[in-house]
């Protein structure tokens, strides 16, 4: 059976008071879509309300030869293309039968990720049964509302990562951010770690990946096509 990764994404469009336009990273998103459809998963992409998700403009350049590689082959794909304009939502997903579940960031994570309940339902359900539960830059912030079977936070005793205080600090947006993402890891019992600062840095634990910046996007991934096929090759032992 093909394994299944279902990726989802931020439906918050503003970053916070300024009013400023966010969403999700691009690159957060096309880099382990693509890492996923190589190693032969299948991709589905979901949102929390479903739906056209929003891009952070940011993450998006106007001139197509400022995008990423990755971000180019996604937009140049119609079966890519197309499923990013019609995600489903969060709710109508289900945990069963997937093989991973990848959290990508982008600041509008910030603001829906971490009180909604199905996500962290299915965030859950994905760690319980043994599957890939992995996030990168802000998307740790869907990782928030989950808990484990004893009802302990899945990230309590974990080593985690995510995007830094000291990184959002260098893009001046400490005060516009409801909390800092480093800082709630660490309070509901994550062994956070962190390397140098919008460099590549993911680390793994156990089922558990996640990664800090977007540069972190496709090293996470790599844990992500790992953890599914040591899961295979322990099913079909």
């Amino acid at each position: 059976m093909t394994p299944r990764i279902l990726i989802v994404l931020t439906s918050h469009d503003r970053l916070g008071a300024t009013g400023r336009a966010t969403g999700f990273h691009f690159e957060e998103l096309a880099t382990p879509y693509w890492a996923f459809r190589d190693a032969g998963f299948a991709v589905e992409i979901a949102s929390l309300r479903g739906g056209a998700a929003p891009v952070d403009p940011a993450s998006h350049p106007a001139d197509p030869a400022e995008r990423p590689a990755s971000v180019a082959r996604f937009l140049a794909d119609p079966v890519a293309a197309a499923a990013l304009h019609a995600t489903t939502p969060v709710a109508a997903a289900a945990a069963a039968g997937l093989a991973g579940v990848f959290l990508a960031g982008g600041h509008g994570t910030m603001w829906d990720m971490p009180e909604d309940p199905a996500l962290g339902r299915l965030v859950g359900a994905v760690f319980q049964a043994g599957g890939a539960v992995a996030a990168v830059c802000h998307g740790p912030a869907g990782l928030l509302g989950a808990r484990r079977a004893d009802g302990a936070p899945i990230v309590a005793g974990r080593r985690v990562n995510g995007f830094t205080n000291a990184e959002e600090a260098a893009v001046g947006l400490t005060a516009e951010m409801p909390f800092l993402l480093e800082t709630r890891l660490v309070e509901q019992g994550g062994r956070f770690e962190a390397g140098p600062e919008f460099q590549s840095f993911a680390v793994r634990d156990g089922t558990l990946a996640t990664g800090q910046n977007p540069a972190s996007a496709g090293a996470v991934a790599a844990h992500v096509v790992d953890i599914v096929r040591e899961g295979l090759g322990r099913a079909a032992a």
